[in-house]
């Protein structure tokens, strides 16, 4: 039976039960109703909230499409299109039973949001830090009671994640809140570290003593698994086999490409010997930070100089050194919530050399974040990606394209890598032949990605044979490739950088061959943007009308 309930009012109801189900999301959101809250991801929660999920669906179901606008219908297949999702991840891939970096990466990200954004004063946020680090027990014990069987891996990249929180614990969080002047919350805030270290390295402990000799569980989710997650969670309803083809394709043209730019540089010498020479060029160890600070200037005059997109209002963007728990990252910035009802900076994180590296091991890592390449990656991170991105994501009015829980990784990721092609197209780096080399190392280890993130989940691909994909077909340094191995085994959504580039310029050809003369990368972007969040279906449909489906040639 149809009912009259208005879609907003559904979608404000929805919004809701997500907050209140998942608090960190909701702060990443800029919603901070449920600070001092950690999940709870006890088994017979987790179970209630696939019945609750299971209800939203079908009274979305029951919401009468005649009464519904046309871009409110394409929001309600977005909608059910998440909540499906929700519910595969949930029943199907179950990485809070399969995964102790699942609980690392929350307790990571749920203490960072206090930390980082000013959006309260100092004391209410040491508040709800010291009540989320009373929790933390209670979610090492729920880790604990739901993960008996992890993959190896799993075990590896969880025990090392953990590690990471418990240095945050203990060196940023006093940093963090040096101005307080509250001797007893100051205490508190010490008393409650100290419980939450001990019960993370008490858990770390049994992962590598206990779970780690009888592990013997996979990390491939399986063909089926594999292409739900991309139907359910992105809207792309494409076989892997497809995507692979497609993956394979474009990294032999790209190769291609890479070999006639190595040429300009230096015809005389192979492409990987020009490579080799381009990735010696480097910031010195301490230096990379200072480096990626000196670029954002010069890209973001890039930007307004060639019409590349609308600039919002400047708002800060602060370059700093990755956090202990964050370093399996080359890059990545973080941004307050699109709801947030005040400006605050946001953070540009750089992976510099760890002082305890052996020397080889601080050249390897530097060799991949050379000169040459910093442009593609600063690009990617700032701008025009995910910073302008996010500054645009804040002036989106309708709230289901506005908020994060519902941005899918093939957009928000995939506009970031198309921004890094797309700033060599519009002719950063003219005049030096060895940026746009860079610009397409970091394409070929997107592609390498896509087809190492295939074939580790729907074949028999394993991670050391990802490693040796990822140093002959990338050109990545060892530690450096085997990070990129090793994280397709727990973040299989990393295929999705390359996809939604491939997906990007297939939309900006068709509009533009739809438009022809009146075309305007400018006002593609714009449109885009201002679209919010949403699936490339989504995008292809406001943008040409069509079903949407049309994604990739």
């Amino acid at each position: 039976m149809n009912t009259t309930e208005p879609l907003s009012h559904f979608i404000d109801e929805y919004l809701g039960f997500l907050y209140e189900r998942s608090p960190t999301a909701a702060a990443g959101d800029g919603v901070h109703a449920h600070d001092d809250q950690m999940e709870d991801l006890s088994r017979s929660t987790i179970e209630a909230e696939v019945r609750e999920h299971g209800g939203f669906a079908r009274r979305l179901d029951r919401i009468s499409t005649r009464s519904l606008t046309a871009e409110e219908q394409l929001e309600r297949r977005m909608l059910a299109d998440h909540i499906s999702g929700r519910m595969f991840e949930l029943e199907e891939v179950r990485p809070w039973e399969r995964d102790p970096q699942h609980y690392a990466d929350l307790l990571a990200t749920s203490l960072a949001g206090q930390t980082l954004f000013e959006y309260a004063p100092v004391e209410e946020r040491a508040r709800r830090v010291v009540s989320k680090l009373r929790q933390t027990p209670r979610l090492i014990e729920t880790a604990e009671a739901n993960i008996e069987d992890p993959p190896g891996i799993f075990l590896k990249t969880g025990a090392e994640t953990f590690d990471g929180v418990a240095g945050f614990i203990d060196h940023d969080l006093p940093r963090a809140f040096r101005q307080l002047e509250d001797m007893h919350l100051l205490g508190d805030l010490a008393d409650a570290a100290s419980e939450a270290t001990n019960a993370i390295r008490r858990y770390t402990s049994y992962l590598r003593e206990t779970l780690a000799p009888r592990s013997r569980a996979t990390f491939r989710l399986g063909r089926e698994r594999f292409e739900g997650r991309l139907r359910h969670q992105d809207g792309i309803p494409i076989a892997a086999e497809r995507l692979l083809a497609i993956a394979e394709r474009e990294l032999g043209r790209l190769q291609e490409r890479f070999r006639d730019v190595a040429a300009r540089v230096d015809e005389k010498t192979t492409p990987a010997e020009v490579w080799r020479r381009v990735k010696s060029r480097h910031p010195a160890p301490g230096n990379l930070v200072q480096t990626v600070r000196d670029q954002l200037g010069d890209l973001l005059t890039f930007v307004e100089r060639n019409a590349i997109v609308t600039l919002p209002a400047d708002e800060p963007l602060i370059v700093a050194p990755t956090p202990d728990f964050y370093r399996w990252t080359f890059a990545s910035v973080w941004t307050p919530g699109p709801f947030e009802p005040k400006s605050l900076p946001s953070y540009y994180y750089v992976t510099d050399v760890d002082p305890t590296w052996s020397a080889d091991r601080g050249e390897e890592h530097l060799r991949d974040f050379n000169l040459a390449t910093l442009w593609s990656v600063s690009a990617h991170e700032a701008y025009p990606g995910h910073f302008l991105h996010f500054q645009h994501q804040r002036r989106i009015e309708r709230s289901l394209r506005k908020s994060t829980l519902f941005a899918p990784v093939s957009f928000t990721e995939g506009w970031a890598h198309y921004s890094e092609q797309m700033m060599i197209e519009a002719g950063l780096g003219r005049d030096d032949d060895t940026v746009e080399l860079g610009q397409i190392a970091e394409a070929l280890l997107r592609l390498a990605r896509m087809v190492v993130g295939i074939r580790l989940h729907t074949e028999d691909l394993s991670v050391e044979q990802g490693v040796r994909f990822f140093r002959e077909e990338a050109y990545l340094e060892e530690s450096s490739a085997r990070r990129e191995a090793e994280r397709g085994t727990f973040d299989p959504a990393y295929v999705l950088y390359a996809t939604g580039r491939l997906m990007l310029l297939k939309l900006r050809d068709d509009v533009e061959a739809r438009e022809g003369s009146a075309f305007s990368l400018k006002s593609f972007h714009d449109r885009l943007l201002g679209h919010g969040s949403v699936p490339l279906w989504l995008h292809r449909t406001l943008l040409l009308g069509d079903t949407g489906d049309d994604l990739l040639d």
